[in-house]
């Protein structure tokens, strides 16, 4: 499909979308992100972590969606939180020349959404992502292990406490 094709036409004639192979000049961390994954997402990964997201979860969809491959779950404390963090990810993304296609949720902050067409990045705020249950709702979906860099299991994490 042309780059320059509209959302709307990409839906209604979806095509598989092209993956980008991870380059080891993305990020300082790259070599450290998990090979299966989108340069991309794992940007968005390392943009979310740097604003202390939640249980980031990454879900493959390829197999029982049509309209995208992957969506990219995190929490944040409270709306603020919620904000920086996709703001964190909106802004890694656009430097790198992948603007979002659509940004929904943003002044209510309580499920934010970030289109990016083959990758969808959901922000949540704690209490929304039980209520909604994205990984329930989609459990037929693989889900993609990520590496201790970004769930806060290795040594160095902040997020443990005692």
């Amino acid at each position: 499909m042309k780059q320059n094709s509209t959302v709307k036409e990409q839906s209604l004639h979806p095509q598989p979308a092209a993956r980008k192979q991870t380059q080891p000049h993305t990020a300082p961390d790259s070599e450290k992100c998990d090979d299966q994954l989108d340069e991309r997402i794992c940007a968005a990964l390392h943009a979310a972590s740097e604003k202390k997201a939640i249980e980031p979860v990454v879900l493959d969809l390829r197999e029982i969606a049509s309209f995208t491959d992957y969506f990219v779950i995190f929490s944040g404390a409270n709306e603020r939180q919620v904000q920086a963090i996709s703001d964190g990810v909106y802004e890694t993304l656009k430097k790198s020349g992948e603007p979002a296609l659509r940004v929904e949720g943003y002044n209510t902050a309580e499920w934010i959404l970030l289109d990016y067409g083959d990758f969808v990045v959901h922000v949540f705020e704690q209490k929304a992502r039980k209520f909604y249950d994205l990984e329930r709702l989609w459990r037929e979906s693989k889900r993609v292990e990520l590496p201790a860099e970004f769930t806060g299991e290795g040594s160095s994490s902040l997020r443990k406490e005692s």
